[in-house]
């Protein structure tokens, strides 16, 4: 159910209600009314779980080093790529 998505995100983010209903849903009630029952359309859904993956690429962006990116995205670096020794893979 996407409210306990929404509900954890707002825990991990510290970020009140209305301010995530008006960045990813342009409503300031959305979370409101997802907790008072409210289901939103499969393309809403969509919309507000991809809003708030960029959000969180976005946050770990501005804190994270090169190799917490890497293996946020999925992938793996083996040696050291700032001298051409290394290489990045995705670690599937």
């Amino acid at each position: 159910m996407l409210i306990r998505k929404v509900e954890q995100f707002l825990r991990r983010h510290d970020m009140p209600a209305t301010k995530f209903g008006r960045l990813a849903a342009h409503d300031p009630r959305f979370v409101l009314d997802l907790r008072m029952g409210r289901i939103p359309r499969p393309a809403t859904e969509k919309r507000t779980l991809e809003w708030m993956e960029r959000y969180e690429l976005t946050q770990l962006a501005r804190h994270a080093t090169l190799a917490e990116l890497c293996a946020h995205a999925g992938f793996e670096i083996k040696g050291r790529i700032a001298d051409g020794r290394g290489e990045m893979r995705h670690a599937a």
